[in-house]
């Protein structure tokens, strides 16, 4: 892509202007660092936008204070750019399972993708933050070809950026934009944990 310009543009009859403002369902996927992140990344330049922004946390816990809720939230309340609204889907487990049953936790995702389709459907935001929303998808807590579908029948000019590992091979497959973070090396090959302003 020299300079910016597409190497190949469809027959599909759209105007430059209308296919460059078509909304993008994006995945962040692999075994490496910073999927999230630049998830967040993106929110920012959607609120700079002035767009209202969503963000459904799926798998961080409840009590986790990360950097970035802190700032988009300071920066929804500033009145300078669009809104931000953060919700946490229940109490939070990880890839290692946390205190509570299966069931509790699949009955919270169950009613996080609920909230999210309503969403949607209202065209409450410009921008959706799914973060984590892999894990569900592949514990079988939500159906992949419902959250496809949902995705793909969206109305509007609604962006969705799903994150996670192991993201589904359908959804990697509905999506127009698609990373896969590689690990070439981590802290915590060598026994680091996560550390304040770097991981939260």
């Amino acid at each position: 892509m020299p300079k910016g310009q597409p190497e190949y543009v469809p027959q599909d009859g759209l105007t430059t202007r209308q296919r460059r403002n078509r909304p993008l369902l994006m995945v962040h996927t692999g075994p490496g660092k910073g999927k999230s992140t630049a998830a967040f990344g993106t929110a920012m330049r959607a609120w700079s936008q002035g767009w209202p922004v969503g963000v459904f946390q799926f798998v961080k816990s409840a009590k986790w204070r990360i950097g970035e809720e802190r700032a988009l939230r300071v920066l929804g309340d500033s009145g300078e750019g669009g809104s931000v609204t953060w919700h946490k889907m229940g109490e939070g487990w990880s890839w290692i399972q946390r205190p509570g049953s299966e069931e509790n936790h699949a009955a919270d995702a169950a009613e996080g993708w609920a909230q999210i389709k309503r969403d949607l459907a209202a065209e409450r935001y410009r921008l959706y933050v799914l973060d984590e929303f892999t894990y569900p998808m592949k514990w079988g807590w939500v159906d992949v070809d419902d959250v496809v579908r949902t995705l793909a029948e969206r109305p509007g000019t609604q962006h969705v950026i799903v994150t996670g590992r192991d993201a589904a091979s359908e959804l990697c497959a509905a999506a127009d934009l698609v990373t896969e973070m590689g690990k070439v090396k981590h802290p915590m090959d060598n026994g680091q944990k996560g550390q304040r302003g770097i991981e939260w």
